[in-house]
């Protein structure tokens, strides 16, 4: 059994200090205040070592069970060094970590163990941007639910997710790793995935903190290039790109993580205005803030002053929690000694992530998460993997179905030809840490296994990713290849075609691999590499009917596909089940209804690009897109991109009709219900995401020509009519003004409802005074 005893003295302490308190109101405290007590005690026991090293967050490298103690980490937590560990995997490890720290240190206070669960733990759902194109809450929330379930089972209590930074650049790799272009909808995935992880109570075994990121504006860098400089105006930030940081502060996240960019000049590590100005007096985070990987240390290169330097900005900037560099660890005794922070700066960074330790109930069972029957029995089980095959399959977007390609039949001969579809290891995608990647279902055998004997599935790889090897290397890092052919382009490209000769139908399995896109991953050209172009187009000369399955981490330039190719399927990267749930929805048994919430340009020239843009004061005068001299448009290029923010197609078809508001006006305390009838008036059961956006017509600082305010996802039966019910408050209508005050102005708003920001049915009301 453990032996606590300073779990008892901490309690006694605790005890003793709210007995000798003749304030009633103090008997009645919340959690809060108790924790406040609990580790106001701890913190009276503690060394200034001791309290700089719950300011540590090291890497311990890949522990082998069994060799825990004679690692060099060991030493660290046994002197109190170390606050928690990054990235350590298996009940096992984190248990010969904690048993360290917990019965041989001097405090034995617990450690953190910290991961990237970006998009599942083993059992793997599509990336962040492919789960957002379901524009399914609730389901994102499960996906959450569930990858919490499987990292508590196997030791991990915190992960570094979600990533909400706002993207309307797809140049940026770590587009795949967000939840597109909009605020509004970036806020609701942002709650869900924090209801997901952390539950109602963190101090449940099955429950883990989570962590905000990248805080802030990390998805806007300059030139769509990876940690990047980004310059905004206030106005933009709060508008655009703070909404999703707030609602995961508001949905109770535990924990925030700085970006490595700079914001108004400062490195957001070291940035007082950002962390604490915004973050907590603005809006009311008491949590715990920690780095990005090195980011005290990267300061130095933004040109903050050496590691001494920089520590001491971050610190007194409101960064509690330094990952990997040490910066805190070895350089804040000298500048507590200079005077160049203070121990209430410390003792402030301390009290919050003891406090988050408390609420984890870490310091009532620093083994919760070490049960080893957990860890056999809820990881990567039948029912998650099922689960995951379903929310994969609301994911995909039908981009283009011409004559109605899709559903394919299942029977007759399917050639399934492309370097995309026969690798396991890049079906999960990007940050798919702790996925075993060889247990993903290829397309191929996905395809083999959902056709069964109704259907041959003829096979070949078509081409290589690209032509370039060099390039395909840097594409398919960290266990991702694709093990390049050797065979010469040619000898490839025959194989194809004489496959495709014997098949019926081709599908084509081309696009990005997984790490095209993902962190360091930024590209200037987004068309599909030439091979894998030189391949589609040898295919479509067969004349046989050809379906583009498309694997992306980003938007991507398709408009040369987009007018040869007849259907064209967007998958991303669909998750551990891989093939399973591609091939569910290309037989049709599962209907497509996902959306894009990320706008797919014509041209990298016309980026940034994105729906909610505003207004010129020389706006083209006509809906056909048709040059206009001295108006706002390009000589080369029509302003709008190839598919918008919110577009996807279905096997089905719907009608929207009869628009109606409850008013035409809106007392500024009242509200507006919008009804729209939608039918589905094709030859399937489908999925319709019913979009509705708002246009503020006058206001005192110019407003985006649309803005998406809510969105309900609906099923219908062939021939079903529904009527779908929004209702539109002046919380709503409420913006950012000059002064950074949070308001909704009087006057004239249009709305719109649709299958997309483009598709609308329009009606109007006045907001009164």
């Amino acid at each position: 059994m453990l032996q606590k005893p300073f779990f008892i003295i901490t309690v006694l302490l605790a005890v003793l200090t709210l007995a000798c308190n003749n304030d009633v109101d103090t008997l009645k405290t919340s959690h809060s205040t108790q924790y406040d007590v609990q580790v106001d005690s701890l913190l009276k026991l503690m060394t200034f070592e001791e309290k700089l090293g719950q300011l540590n967050l090291p890497g311990s490298g890949d522990i082998i069970t069994g060799q825990a103690k004679s690692s060099d980490i060991a030493k660290k937590i046994k002197e109190g060094k170390v606050g928690g560990v990054l990235s350590i995997k298996s009940v096992k490890k984190i248990k010969e970590i904690q048993k360290i720290a917990v019965e041989e240190s001097r405090l034995k206070i617990p450690l953190l163990f910290g991961m990237d669960i970006i998009h599942g733990y083993e059992t793997t759902f599509p990336i962040p941007l492919g789960l957002s194109a379901s524009w399914d809450m609730d389901l994102i929330e499960k996906t959450a639910r569930m990858a919490a379930q499987e990292a508590s089972a196997d030791g991990i209590n915190w992960t570094f997710s979600p990533m909400v930074d706002i993207s309307r650049d797809p140049r940026w790799g770590r587009v795949a790793e967000a939840s597109g272009e909009d605020a509004f909808l970036g806020g609701e995935i942002a709650k869900a995935m924090v209801r997901g992880y952390q539950g109602d109570d963190l101090s449940n075994s099955n429950t883990i903190m989570s962590c905000v990121k990248h805080f802030a504006l990390y998805g806007a860098p300059d030139a769509g290039r990876d940690y990047g400089t980004v310059d905004m105006s206030r106005q933009r930030m709060y508008n655009d790109y703070f909404p999703p940081y707030k609602a995961a502060i508001d949905a109770g996240v535990g924990s925030v993580m700085s970006s490595f960019n700079e914001v108004d000049g400062i490195p957001a590590t070291g940035n007082k205005w950002l962390l604490t100005e915004v973050l907590r007096n603005q809006w009311g985070f008491d949590g715990f803030v920690v780095t990005d990987y090195t980011g005290i240390n990267e300061m130095i290169e933004h040109g903050m002053g050496d590691l001494k330097e920089s520590a001491a900005i971050a610190l007194k900037a409101g960064t509690d929690m330094d990952m990997i560099g040490e910066g805190f660890l070895t350089t804040l005794t000298k500048s507590l000694e200079d005077g160049t922070v203070s121990i209430d700066d410390i003792d402030k960074a301390v009290k919050r992530i003891l406090t988050a330790k408390y609420k984890l109930g870490l310091f009532d069972d620093p083994y919760k998460y070490c049960d080893e029957n957990r860890a056999k029995t809820e990881i990567f089980t039948k029912e998650n993997r099922a689960f995951a095959r379903k929310v994969a399959a609301e994911t995909m977007v039908l981009l283009k179905n011409e004559n109605q390609l899709l559903p394919l039949k299942k029977s007759g001969k399917i050639a399934l030809i492309g370097p995309l579809a026969n690798t396991r290891e890049n079906m999960p995608g990007t940050w798919s840490v702790a996925t075993d990647h060889k247990k993903a279902y290829s397309f191929l055998e996905g395809l083999e296994a959902v056709a069964g004997d109704k259907a041959t599935i003829l096979y070949a790889k078509g081409s290589n990713l690209d032509y370039d090897e060099d390039f395909e290397r840097k594409a398919t890092m960290f266990g991702k290849e694709l093990q390049r052919d050797n065979r010469t382009d040619k000898q490839l490209l025959d194989e194809a075609l004489k496959v495709a000769s014997k098949a019926d139908v081709i599908i084509a399995a081309l696009g990005e691999s997984a790490e095209m896109s993902g962190e360091s991953s930024s590209r200037t050209n987004l068309e599909i590499p030439q091979a894998q172009k030189d391949l589609l187009n040898a295919l479509l000369k067969t004349g046989k009917p050809v379906v583009l399955t498309l694997f992306t981490g980003r938007p991507l330039v398709l408009v040369e596909e987009n007018k040869t190719v007849p259907a064209i399927l967007n998958v991303w990267f669909p998750g551990s089940e891989g093939g399973l749930p591609i091939a569910d929805v290309l037989f049709g048994d599962v209907n497509p209804s996902g959306k894009l919430t990320a706008t797919f340009p014509r041209n990298v020239g016309q980026i940034p690009i994105f729906y909610n843009h505003k207004n010129t004061g020389r706006p083209l005068g006509n809906s056909e897109g048709k040059f206009e001299k001295f108006t706002s448009n390009y000589i080369d290029e029509v302003n709008e991109p190839l598919y918008p923010f919110g577009f996807g197609l279905s096997y089905t078809s719907f009608h929207y009709s009869h628009l109606k508001l409850s008013a035409d006006k809106m007392a500024k305390n009242g509200s507006i219900d919008i009804t729209v009838e939608v039918t589905n008036t094709g030859n399937f059961d489908g999925k319709e995401i019913v979009q509705l956006y708002i246009r503020d017509l006058v206001g005192s600082v110019t407003r985006p020509v649309k803005e998406l305010k809510g969105f309900k996802k609906i099923a219908l039966k062939k021939g079903q009519t529904e009527t779908v019910t929004f209702t539109l408050s002046v919380e709503d209508l409420k913006f950012y003004n000059y002064d950074i005050d949070f308001v909704a102005e009087p006057g004239d708003f249009e709305v719109f409802v649709g299958a997309s920001s483009v598709e609308n049915l329009k009606s109007e009301f006045e907001l009164t005074k």
